[in-house]
């Protein structure tokens, strides 16, 4: 599976790092490629291209606040998700991503 994930806090620092390196680990771990857009307190990091985005099965928004430039994302299958929960257990999040892409 190809993802590309933006991940964003409140405050845009602690969590927002966590999630991204969690889910780039545990993409890793299942065999998925995945980049992950930061949007904090820096700004924009590691950006998704529009490219990129079009190439992706699917978009995970780990968000708790606006982001920038969403509409690289329109008519991508799109899944929104806190950050907490992406954190905490990033390995089911993509598990059940799989599952709901299979059953498309």
């Amino acid at each position: 599976m190809k993802i590309v994930a933006v991940c964003a806090c409140p405050t845009g620092v602690a969590h927002t790092y966590m999630a991204k390196a969690a889910l780039e680990k545990a993409a890793a771990k299942l065999g998925h490629q995945i980049k992950v857009e930061a949007q904090g307190a820096l700004g924009i990091e590691n950006e998704i291209t529009k490219e990129e985005a079009r190439e992706a099965d699917v978009v995970l928004l780990a968000v708790e606040v606006g982001i920038a430039k969403r509409e690289r994302f329109e008519g991508k299958p799109t899944v929104n998700i806190p950050v907490q929960t992406v954190v905490k257990s990033p390995e089911t999040v993509l598990k059940k991503i799989e599952e709901k892409l299979k059953n498309r």
